[in-house]
């Protein structure tokens, strides 16, 4: 099963297990959020919303906020001693979907607990 969903202004097709990167969403890292404009349920039996499905909804992990790539712009008028340069670097959400829910349901998956690395194991004596 996948999902159209809008966030941001943008559209993404989403499944299960999917990790994206989307504009910035409020919510603490390891948290569950819900967004609630999807446009499409695709599966055996496709929902189109006109223009969202009503009680449809995405369950998405915060895993993290980080910064974009900085885009420069730069404008130059020649021979009229004139430019300008401007910078900026949007701030991005990277997040999990966990579940892709319809009928108004709550998610029923948390969070996923974190890796831990495995220490290796002490070696034998070699002064033995």
């Amino acid at each position: 099963m996948f999902a159209v969903i809008k966030t941001g202004g943008r559209q993404y097709r989403v499944v299960p297990d999917d990790v994206l990167e989307v504009g910035k969403i409020e919510g603490e890292v390891g948290t569950i959020v819900q967004l609630g404009e999807v446009l499409m349920l695709g599966g055996d039996t496709p929902q189109l919303g006109l223009p969202t499905i009503a009680g449809a909804s995405v369950a998405a992990e915060v895993l993290d906020h980080k910064r974009g790539p900085k885009v420069i712009s730069f404008k130059k008028r020649r021979r009229k001693n004139s430019k300008r340069k401007r910078g900026y670097r949007d701030e991005i959400t990277v997040l999990r979907i966990t579940e892709i829910l319809a009928d108004g349901k709550k998610p029923s998956v948390g969070p996923r607990p974190k890796r831990v690395k495995a220490e290796p194991a002490p070696a034998a004596d070699a002064a033995e």
